[in-house]
């Protein structure tokens, strides 16, 4: 391992560490500390295309020609894949920190099966939705692969984005006209 691979690791590990730490001060100062609101908006653009604002941060949602839209960014559900991926990612450097484990690198593939008819509504009995969403991670380190099949099973108990796809979360919609 080069010094500047050591130090970004040193950095990465130290942050993990202060934010965890600094965390755990926050909340047990005050539990109401532990909540987060989360709020993003959306303007449409295009065909199908939304620009969406979260923050300071501005990007673009889109869908495929044959979903009528203008292909110029990934789609929602690309994106609630992508979401995903990088909860997961922080999750398994976080418990891999706690856990005292070394991950080199970590590469995450997602796939979900969905059926348009959903959508659509060609068949009511089939959901909107993915069906299925498998995720496959691909750790380097030297840690025994029994290791980091405990650290998957501590990521799986303890992602949001995975907690959001694998239960039922209470969405409600208003409409204000303008």
């Amino acid at each position: 391992m080069s010094t500047s691979t050591i130090s970004i690791d040193q950095d990465r590990a130290e942050r993990l560490t202060e934010a965890g730490t600094a965390w755990a001060k926050r909340i047990e100062a005050d539990p109401a500390n532990a909540k987060i609101v989360y709020a993003v908006s959306g303007t449409a653009v295009g065909s199908v295309a939304t620009e969406i604002t979260s923050g300071k941060h501005t990007f673009t949602v889109d869908e495929p020609a044959a979903l009528a839209g203008d292909d110029e960014a990934p789609s929602p559900v690309e994106y609630a894949l992508g979401a995903l991926i990088g909860c997961q990612v922080v999750v398994y450097r976080l418990y891999a920190q706690q856990l005292g484990l070394q991950i080199d690198d970590i590469r995450i593939e997602a796939e979900g099966d969905l059926d348009v008819r959903g959508i659509f509504g060609v068949d009511e009995s089939v959901r909107p939705g993915f069906s299925e969403v498998r995720l496959t991670a691909h750790i380097t380190g030297p840690e025994s692969q029994e290791a980091y099949d405990e650290l998957l099973a501590t990521v799986e108990a303890h992602c949001p984005v995975q907690d959001l796809f694998a239960n039922a979360t209470p969405v409600k919609g208003t409409v204000r006209k303008r």
